[in-house]
């Protein structure tokens, strides 16, 4: 058996999904009210660790910009995803909350869910196939 046929026989067990192309996730965050700091956006695959930035697959930050913003997760595979942006004002790298809940800076969830209680990443889930499309909109909520 040659090496292109035993790589044949293995492209044809793979999934169709390993087989698409990685590509750009456009955000675009709505509503920052000045300039102050930066705007920052981390994309989860798992509701484990949805709202862990830490633990988040990719993170992407610009300065902010009064009104919007849009940012660039690039080499995305295709998959399901949820986002959190948010307007880091005083530009210490986290989201700031009040009593260690409420959140003083402006936030915003992909699917832009109207939450009571922390948020759910199936309520901010979505699909990305790989292609490029218009930003997703998130509008911030202060």
């Amino acid at each position: 058996m040659t090496i292109t046929t035993k790589l044949l026989r293995l492209a044809l067990l793979l999934p169709l999904s390993a087989l698409a192309e990685n590509g750009q996730l456009l955000v675009e965050v709505v509503g920052m009210r000045d300039s102050t700091g930066t705007v920052r956006a981390a994309l989860y695959n798992e509701p484990d660790s949805f709202r862990k930035e830490e633990r988040a697959l990719m993170r992407v930050a610009q300065p902010a910009k009064a009104g919007s913003a849009t940012l660039i997760f690039r080499d995305v595979p295709p998959g399901r995803y949820a986002i959190v942006a948010y307007h880091d004002a005083n530009d210490d790298g986290k989201l700031n909350l009040r009593f260690g809940m409420f959140p003083v800076e402006g936030y915003a969830l992909s699917n832009n869910p109207k939450v009571v209680g922390p948020p759910r990443f199936s309520d901010s889930a979505f699909d990305f196939t790989g292609k490029e499309t218009a930003p997703l909109p998130l509008n911030l909520a202060y």
